[in-house]
């Protein structure tokens, strides 16, 4: 976990742009932004990937969804916007924290890939 890249934002040995912050959430932009609008959510507890969700988990993967709602509300993403979610190689996971992307603020085509 110590050379987790998120888990540096998340204690500040990393700089990062941080949108919202509270006792168990961090979002923050994406450096290398896929939409106009590229937000990365994660929970401050290291999970490394979607299957790695514990029952103990539930309560801060809803919070993940309250705060991209949050999120939305506040940058005023009101023609839509999108929450991604990869896990594993074939998906491109690259950093092994659970995270969801929020993307928005142009027209997003489906399907994704």
């Amino acid at each position: 976990m110590n050379e987790c890249l998120f888990c540096k934002i998340i204690s500040g040995t990393i700089p990062a742009k941080i949108v919202f912050e509270n006792e168990s959430i961090v979002a923050f932009e994406d450096i290398e932004p896929q939409a106009p609008f590229h937000i990365i959510i994660i929970p401050k507890k290291h999970i490394p990937s979607v299957i790695d969700i514990s029952d103990d988990d539930l309560m801060i993967m809803g919070t993940m969804y309250q705060v991209a709602s949050e999120i939305a509300r506040e940058f005023s993403l009101t023609n839509g916007f999108r929450l991604v979610i990869n896990y594993g190689k074939d998906a491109g996971q690259v950093i092994q924290h659970i995270h969801i992307h929020m993307l928005g603020k142009r027209e997003l085509g489906w399907p994704p890939g």
